[in-house]
């Protein structure tokens, strides 16, 4: 809220006006109920002016409170949108900058269900404090100090009983808050269950699994709504109770002043003065349970976000870290010890030398290392000691920003946006032009499956790009690289989704995309690194050879005995 301090204030000013208009109305009929009484004891015709003055300052009064409570929702309506939109936008660029481990365990849908449920905490909040504490606050006040003046046994009665509505209130909402930070919490696994049930649609469809996957949301969703019931619940039998209580002290208050009147200090009028500030305590008062619960279910609902906000990025840049310039491409990890968590060593004391503009591939088996040194050179995560040098230049005191506009990479599977294949293609270089956009995708070979769909270019190619095959993705993922023309491109299994027709046409565009740049090739199909000028083979985080196709080929050891596995597959 701190941005728009001066609405909020002037906000509070013009609510404060409309409240306290309505404080006065009880006095002025007050005025009328006793000139009423007087009329009826006196001559009735010359009372009608004076009542008929009342009547019309009464209803003043209730314009004036009516104008500017207007002018308050407009304000409102104005700065409001503004901070929960700041707040979404506020969690969407923290959330971008945690690392893969971060998002790796989380489900994408319970952050998005996070995200938008921290800006609704907060418009509930607001709501809350603006519509009905402030008016509370006002009108419990100002009730009570013009009751003071005509009973101060009444302010009494009537304050012990408000003090012992609020702390029973507060004590209930505070026991309540565990349940409601259940309730928010269930509510989130709801949604990644949901969320991760529909991303494999494909999965469950292929097992025939709808009736365990049916089974399965059937019972979270029964846990939160037994969770949401007992809240509930909770909540209405408080409620129930304080209505009780209401009934009881109208009763007490009314018999007291009757009492009063009997013995001369109250008029007809004050009757109508108790029973209005009455009305109009009972009214918020009632409120006042809801205030608390709300405000608590605000802070059970923001709580999982505000813990994301408060949660330190993994990956950052240092205070000191500046953009980083590569011209030539030279990589080099000296010393590099790395594990994703502490029981799961990848790399100690991995030392490996990439020349600039080299090429080399990576080879090995499962789980030796190969992807791992791509998201090192990429910085997804922190090593845990060593040096990695790009150009000579440490990558731990560079921008990532900086660093990644550096690296092209084309995945295994590629993602798409459900956006157009324009789109998706310039995300390599958002200044591209339209006609540098189809360059790249032809160069990819994209042109001949982009000309056979329905709307070209603009095509939406679904959540994911479902809408392509593996192998258009894929194509659509080169061009987008070759539009990025980065001066180091990474290839993880860059054509393993494509036909044979495909791969062949792919090399040749990979063979100019490769031209002049530090390349790094993964792959387990060996036929797509015979022009390696390099090949590193690779096991149980460590170089175990290095060499051409040629060279290890002739050698007795990992690679040798790889190849023939693959050729005399081939040759099946």
């Amino acid at each position: 809220m701190r941005p728009y301090l001066g609405w909020y204030v002037f906000l509070g000013v013009i609510l404060l006006i409309a409240e306290v208009a309505g404080i006065f109305v009880p006095l002025y009929y007050k005025q009328l109920f006793d000139g009423i009484d007087q009329a009826i004891a006196g001559d009735f015709v010359t009372s009608i002016a004076p009542l008929t003055h009342i009547l019309v300052l009464i209803l003043a009064i209730h314009a004036i409170g009516w104008f500017f409570s207007l002018i308050a929702h407009i304000i409102n309506n104005s700065a409001q949108p503004k901070v929960m939109a700041d707040i979404e936008r506020s969690s969407f660029d923290y959330l971008l900058g945690h690392s893969n481990a971060f998002f790796a365990n989380n489900f994408t849908g319970s952050l998005v269900r996070k995200v938008r449920r921290l800006s609704r905490a907060f418009e509930d909040f607001s709501d809350v404090m603006l519509w009905e504490l402030i008016p509370l606050v006002v009108v419990m006040t100002g009730s009570l100090i013009v009751i003071w003046f005509r009973s101060t046994l009444i302010v009494f009665v009537t304050l012990g009983w408000i003090l012992f509505f609020t702390v029973v209130n507060y004590f209930v909402a505070r026991w309540r808050l565990k349940y409601d930070e259940k309730r928010s919490a269930k509510d989130s696994e709801v949604t990644g269950v949901l969320a991760d049930a529909l991303t494999n649609i494909r999965n469950i469809q292929l097992f025939t699994n709808k009736p365990f996957e049916k089974k399965a949301f059937e019972k979270i969703t029964s846990q939160h709504r037994n969770i949401t019931t007992f809240s509930w619940n909770v909540g209405e039998v408080n409620i129930g109770v304080q209505y009780g209580l209401m009934i009881v002290i109208e009763f007490l208050v009314m018999a007291i002043a009757v009492r009063l009147w009997s013995q001369g200090m109250l008029t007809i009028g004050d009757f109508a003065l108790l029973q209005g500030y009455l009305v109009s305590l009972f009214m918020h008062i009632r409120r006042l349970g809801h205030i608390i619960r709300r405000t608590y279910e605000a802070f059970a609902d923001a709580k999982e976000m505000v813990e994301i906000l408060e949660t330190p990025q993994e990956v950052t840049d240092s205070a000191s870290a500046e953009s980083i310039t590569v011209s030539e491409g030279g990589i080099v990890f000296e010393n590099v010890n790395f594990s994703y968590r502490k029981t799961r060593h990848v790399f100690k004391k991995f030392n490996l030398e990439i020349k600039p503009r080299e090429k080399v591939a990576l080879v090995g088996p499962s789980g030796s290392g190969k992807t791992t040194i791509v998201q090192l050179i990429l910085r997804m995560y922190n090593i845990q000691r060593g040096k990695i040098l790009i150009d000579g230049q440490p990558i731990s005191r560079a921008t990532q920003e900086s660093l990644r506009k550096n690296i092209a990479l084309v995945p295994q599977d590629p993602v798409l946006f459900h956006r157009s294949l324009m789109e998706n293609i310039r995300y390599g270089n958002l200044d591209a032009t339209d006609e540098e956009v189809m360059q790249a995708a032809e160069q990819a070979h994209c042109t001949a499956f982009i000309d056979k769909l329905p709307e070209g270019y603009d095509t939406f190619v679904g959540e994911r790009g479902i809408k392509l095959s593996g192998g258009e993705r894929q194509r659509s993922a080169i061009a987008r690289a070759i539009l990025k023309n980065a001066p180091i491109l990474i290839l993880d299994e860059a054509t393993s989704s494509l036909d044979s027709e495909s791969e062949r046409y792919i090399q040749d565009a990979l063979e100019k995309l490769m031209r002049d740049k530090t390349t790094i090739v993964i792959a387990h199909r060996l036929s797509t690194i015979l022009k390696m000028d390099r090949i590193i083979v690779m096991s149980k985080g460590d170089v175990v050879d290095t060499g051409t196709h040629t060279q290890l080929a002739r050698k007795k050891g990992l690679y040798q005995k790889l190849w023939k596995i693959q050729s005399e597959g081939f040759m099946a």
